[in-house]
C-alpha cells in the first residue's frame, strides 16, 4: 500500500513539474509576442514641422524633433561637438541673424560678417552646411535651445508622450525588464523545488521497498508488487509505440519539409558584411543621431536612399579621423568612387513600395519594420516582408484622417456600415491587388 501511494504521488508531482514547465514555455512565447508587438503601432514622423499655433510649449516641442532631424549630428546644448554649444545662441545673436546662418552660412561668411568669420576660423575653417528650413522652423528651433536652459516645458514632448502611450519609453521598458527578470527567478526556484522533491520522493521510495523486503509476512501480491521491473524489452518491441514514433517522425519531416518550401525567396534575418563596420547603435543609438540625417529621403522619397560618403564626412572631417574604418571613406573620396555598401532590405520589382507614403503619410516609425535599429551592431532584416507581412499591417492599423476632408465622407460611410470597426488602411483600399501590383 505505502508503495503505491509513493508511486502516486510522485505521478502528481511530475505531472505539476510539467505543467508549470508548460507554463514557462507559454509565458516566454507570450513575453516574445509583446516585444514583437513593441514597435508595429504607427508614431509620429521624426521630420515633424514646427506648430503654426498653440502656444509656446508646441513650437518648442516641433523644435525638439527638428534640431534631433538636422542638429545633433554636429550640436549639442551645452558641450561642443563638431560645432560650438548651443547654449545661450539667442543672447549673443538675434534670430534674424541666425535664420540667414542657418539657411546660408557660405553667404553670411563671404559678406564680411565679423562674428560669422571668427566662427568659422576659430572651427578650422570648417562651414556649415545649407539648411532649406523655413523661418518658422529655424525659430522653433531656437526656442528648443532655449528651454534647454530654462527647466522643463509645460505640455507634452516627444519623448514623455511615447512613454504614455507605451510605444517604447524607458520607464516602460525597465519596469517590464523588471517584471520578466523577477518572474523568471521565481520559476527557476519552483522548478528546483519540484526536482528535489521528486528526487527525494524516488529515494524514500526506495528506502520503503528496502524495509518491505525485510519483512516475512509478505503476501505474494506484495511479492510481486516490490519484485517488479519495468519491461524496457517489451515497450521497445511494442508494435503501438513504433507506430507513435513512426507518426510523429514522419509528422516532423513534413512541417520540416513545408517550412522549407514556403521560405523559398524570404531573407528574414539577412545580415550580409558591409565594406565599412558602420554601428546604427553608436550612430542612431548612443549618439541619437535622426534617421532622416542620413538617409536624407526617408520623409519624401520612394525609397530611403543610402548616405553618400559626403554625409559621413560631415562629421568626420573632425570625429576620429584616424579611425581605419574612417580612412575607407578618405580612400573612396580620392578615388572618387563610392561605397560599396550591401543591400539588406529587397522588395521584389512586381511590387510597389512608397517609402515616404508610410513614415510622412502614415506616421510609421523606422522601427515598426525595420525592428530595433538603434540597437543594431549590423543591420539585418529584422521583419518577413511578405505579401501576408504587408496585408495584416493594413488591416489592423487605423489610418489617421483628422484634418484631411477627402477622407471625412469616406469614413461617415464606413462607420454607419461597420460599427464600432476602426477606419484602417483597408477600409481605404489598402488590400486591393493593384495598390501594390499594377
Amino acid at each position: 500500500m505505502m508503495n503505491s501511494f509513493l508511486s502516486r504521488t510522485s505521478y502528481w508531482v511530475l505531472a505539476l513539474f510539467l505543467a508549470l514547465a508548460g507554463s514557462a514555455t507559454a509565458q516566454d512565447a507570450t513575453s516574445a509576442a509583446t516585444v514583437s508587438q513593441q514597435g508595429v503601432t504607427p508614431g509620429g514622423t521624426a521630420g515633424a514641422a514646427p506648430a503654426t499655433g498653440g502656444g509656446d510649449a508646441a513650437a518648442i516641442q516641433a523644435g525638439d524633433a527638428l534640431f534631433k532631424a538636422n542638429c545633433t549630428q554636429c550640436h549639442a546644448v551645452n558641450e561642443k561637438v563638431v560645432g560650438p554649444a548651443l547654449a545661450g545662441i539667442t543672447k549673443r545673436r538675434q534670430i534674424p541673424w541666425l535664420i540667414k546662418w542657418v539657411k546660408n552660412p557660405a553667404k553670411v561668411i563671404a559678406s564680411g560678417d565679423e562674428y560669422a568669420v571668427k566662427l568659422f576660423n576659430d572651427y578650422g575653417k570648417q562651414q556649415m552646411p545649407s539648411f532649406a528650413l523655413s523661418d518658422k522652423e529655424i525659430t522653433s528651433i531656437m526656442a528648443w535651445v532655449d528651454s534647454q536652459g530654462a527647466g522643463p516645458v509645460a505640455g507634452p514632448t516627444k519623448e514623455n508622450a511615447a512613454k504614455v502611450d507605451g510605444a517604447g519609453g524607458d520607464t516602460a521598458d525597465a519596469g517590464g525588464a523588471g517584471a520578466g527578470k523577477y518572474a523568471d527567478v521565481l520559476l527557476i526556484v519552483l522548478v528546483v523545488v519540484l526536482i528535489v522533491l521528486v528526487v527525494t520522493l524516488v529515494i524514500i521510495a526506495n528506502l520503503m521497498k528496502d524495509v518491505l523486503r525485510g519483512r516475512k509476512d509478505l503476501d505474494g501480491r506484495d511479492v510481486e508488487i516490490l519484485e517488479q521491473r519495468f519491461d524496457w524489452a517489451g515497450l521497445y518491441k511494442s508494435t503501438a509505440l513504433r507506430g507513435i514514433v513512426g507518426a510523429v517522425v514522419a509528422l516532423a519531416l513534413l512541417y520540416a519539409g513545408v517550412q522549407s518550401v514556403m521560405a523559398v525567396g524570404l531573407t528574414q534575418g539577412y545580415q550580409p558584411t558591409q565594406p565599412i563596420a558602420f554601428s546604427h547603435k553608436l550612430h542612431a543609438g548612443e549618439n541619437n543621431i535622426n534617421c532622416a540625417y542620413c538617409h536624407t529621403s526617408v520623409y519624401k522619397g520612394k525609397s530611403a536612399n543610402i548616405p553618400s560618403a559626403n554625409i559621413c564626412m560631415n562629421c568626420h572631417s573632425q570625429i576620429k579621423t584616424e579611425s581605419p574604418e574612417i580612412k575607407k571613406i578618405y580612400r573612396a573620396i580620392e578615388r572618387k568612387q563610392p561605397i560599396q555598401w550591401v543591400r539588406v532590405h529587397n522588395l521584389p520589382d512586381l511590387a510597389y513600395f512608397n517609402h515616404s507614403q508610410h513614415t510622412q503619410v502614415g506616421g510609421i516609425q523606422c522601427q515598426t519594420c525595420h525592428g530595433p535599429i538603434q540597437n543594431m551592431e549590423v543591420v539585418y532584416q529584422y521583419s518577413a516582408l511578405t505579401m501576408g507581412w504587408c496585408i495584416n499591417c493594413h488591416r489592423e492599423t487605423p489610418l489617421n484622417t483628422k484634418g484631411n476632408a477627402y477622407y471625412d465622407n469616406l469614413v461617415k460611410l464606413h462607420d454607419k456600415s461597420n460599427n464600432a470597426v476602426p477606419f484602417t488602411v483597408s477600409s481605404n483600399g489598402g488590400t486591393e491587388c493593384s495598390k501594390c501590383h499594377y
